[in-house]
C-alpha cells in the first residue's frame, strides 16, 4: 500500500493514497478504535445536502468563487447519491460534537473536488476542507442539522407511509371480522363477548394514534440549527445564511424546513430528537401489544387459543416437522425492544448537554435513525407478511364462546349477581354448561335462558 502525507494543525500524518479523507479523519481512525457502528447512508446523504447548499449560499455571498462552488457541489452531489460511502469510515464512538465526522465530510468533498480539478489531494490544493467546504459553518450547527434532515426524510418517506398502509390493512380486517362474535379476555381470563372486528379496531386505533403522535413531533425536526455556527451567535456566517440555507434545503428535500428561531436552544440541546424518539417509543409499545395479542390469538394450532390462523411463511422448527411459528410477531417484538432501548439512550443523551453544546450527538444520530429504519422495515414486514393474510378460525371461536361461563354476566339483571355467580361456580366445578347449571338451580326456564343469553346481543 502506498501513502501520501497529509497535514493539519497537529502536524503530518500518513494517509493511504487511495483514500479521499485527510489528516483529521485519519487521526480519528487511529484514536477511536471503538466498536464498528458507523453512520448510516441516510446520514451521509443529509451531510452531503448540507455541504451542497452551503457552497451555493457562500457563493451567493461572494465567499467562494464560481469554480470552487461548482466543483464542491459536484462532489457533494456524488456523496448524496452514495458514490463515496466507503470514504466515511468513522465510528459513532468519537468526539461528542461529531467534529471528526464533519471534518471527514469536509476532507472527502474537498479532495473529490481537487481530483476533479486535476489537482493533488490534500490541504495545499485549490479546494480547502475548512476554508471552502466548511465555510460559514461549524460542526456544532451542521451535525444537528444533518440529524434533523436525515430523520425527517426517513419519517416522511418511509415510516409514515408504512404506518398508513398498516392502518389501511387493519381497517380492512376490522370490516372482515365485524360479525364474528368471540369471547373477550381480561386478566388473561374469559370475559364478556365482543366481535373479532372490534378487537382489531383497538389495534387500528393504536396505530392511528401513533401516526398522530409522530406527526406532532415531526414538526420539531423541521427547525434547522444551520447558521448558528459555534455557539449560536452565527459568528463567521454572512447575514441570512441560516434562512437561505434552510430555504435551499427545503427545495432539495421537498420538506418545509425553516431556520431555527433560537440557535442557542437548537445547539445546546436536542429536544426535537428526544420528542421524536418518545413518539417512536410509543409506537413500539403499541406494536409490541398488537404483535403479542396476535401471536397469542394464533397460538396452537390445536392446544392453544387458536382463534385466528396466521400465514405459514416458513418452517418453524429444525426438529419438529410441520411446525409453524409466529415469526413476524417475534420480529416485531424484538424491534420494539431495540427501539425502547434506543429511546432510553436518547433520553439520557438529550438530558446531558452542557451550556451551549450537547456532546452526545453521534450516539443520538445513530440511535434515532436506527429506530426509524427498524420501525419502517418491521411495519412493512408485519403488514405484508402477516396482517393481510390473517384468517378467523370461526369454528374455534364459536366453540370458545359456547363454553364460556362469562356469558352469565347477561343474567345478572334478571337473577342478580349472587345467583349468577353461584351458577357459574357450579358449572365450572361440574364441568357442565352454564345453561344446565342455571336450569338445575331452578333460576330460569330454558326459553328464558335462551332469550337472555345471546352473545350477539352482548356486544
Amino acid at each position: 500500500m502506498t501513502y501520501r502525507i497529509e497535514k493539519d494543525s497537529m502536524g503530518e500524518i500518513k494517509v493511504a493514497s487511495d483514500k479521499y479523507w485527510g489528516a483529521q479523519t485519519q487521526r480519528s481512525l487511529l484514536n477511536f478504535n471503538i466498536g464498528n457502528e458507523v453512520f448510516p447512508r441516510e446520514f451521509i446523504k443529509a451531510y452531503g445536502i448540507i455541504k451542497y447548499v452551503a457552497a451555493q449560499i457562500n457563493n451567493n455571498n461572494n465567499l467562494v468563487s464560481d469554480d470552487i462552488k461548482n466543483v464542491i457541489q459536484e462532489a457533494s452531489n456524488e456523496v448524496i447519491k452514495g458514490k463515496y460511502d466507503d470514504q466515511f469510515p468513522l465510528v459513532v464512538w468519537q468526539t461528542g460534537s461529531g467534529t471528526q465526522t464533519n471534518m471527514n465530510f469536509n476532507e472527502v468533498i474537498a479532495n473529490i473536488a481537487n481530483d476533479k480539478l486535476g489537482n493533488k489531494l490534500g490541504v495545499d490544493s485549490a479546494v480547502h476542507p475548512n476554508d471552502h467546504v466548511n465555510r460559514s459553518q461549524s460542526t456544532n450547527d451542521t451535525f444537528p442539522t444533518a440529524i434533523n434532515i436525515a430523520s425527517a426524510i426517513q419519517i416522511n418517506n418511509n415510516l409514515l407511509p408504512a404506518l398508513d398502509n398498516m392502518l389501511e390493512k387493519l381497517n380492512l380486517k376490522c370490516d372482515e371480522f365485524n360479525n364474528i362474535v368471540k369471547i373477550g379476555r381480561t386478566h388473561l381470563q374469559d370475559a364478556t363477548p365482543l366481535t373479532l372486528g372490534q378487537e382489531f379496531s383497538g389495534y387500528s386505533k393504536q396505530i392511528e394514534n401513533s401516526i398522530i403522535s409522530i406527526k406532532n413531533t415531526f414538526k420539531f425536526l423541521l427547525y434547522l440549527p444551520m447558521g448558528g455556527t459555534a455557539v449560536g451567535t452565527g459568528l463567521n456566517a454572512p447575514n441570512n445564511f441560516d434562512v437561505d440555507c434552510a430555504e435551499e434545503i427545503a427545495k432539495i428535500t421537498s420538506l418545509p424546513f425553516k431556520t431555527s428561531p433560537n440557535k442557542f436552544e437548537s445547539l445546546g440541546c436536542h429536544d426535537s430528537v428526544v420528542e421524536v424518539s418518545g413518539s417512536l417509543r410509543g409506537l413500539a409499545i403499541s406494536l409490541n401489544k398488537i404483535a403479542n395479542d396476535i401471536r397469542w390469538l394464533g397460538s396452537g394450532p390445536r392446544a392453544g387459543i387458536g382463534e385466528i390462523i396466521l400465514p405459514s411463511n416458513e418452517p418453524g422448527s429444525s426438529i419438529m416437522p410441520g411446525k409453524v411459528n409466529p415469526t413476524q410477531c417475534e420480529a416485531v417484538t424484538m424491534v420494539c425492544s431495540q427501539v425502547i432501548g434506543n429511546d432510553a439512550t436518547l433520553t439520557f443523551a438529550g438530558a446531558s448537554g452542557n451550556f451551549e453544546l450537547n456532546v452526545y450527538r453521534p450516539v443520538m444520530a445513530y440511535n434515532i435513525l436506527q429506530s426509524i429504519r427498524l420501525l419502517s422495515d418491521v411495519v412493512n414486514s408485519f403488514t405484508n407478511n402477516c396482517i393481510i393474510d390473517i384468517k378467523a378460525n370461526e369454528k374455534k371461536i364459536k366453540n370458545n364462546v359456547n363454553k364460556s361461563l362469562m356469558l352469565v354476566t347477561a343474567l345478572t339483571p334478571h337473577i342478580g349477581y349472587d345467583k349468577a355467580a353461584k351458577a357459574a361456580k357450579k358449572a365450572h366445578e361440574e364441568n357442565s354448561t352454564l345453561k344446565s347449571a342455571i336450569l338445575s338451580l331452578g333460576y330460569l326456564k330454558s326459553d328464558e335462558y335462551d332469550e337472555y343469553v345471546d352473545p350477539k346481543k352482548m356486544i
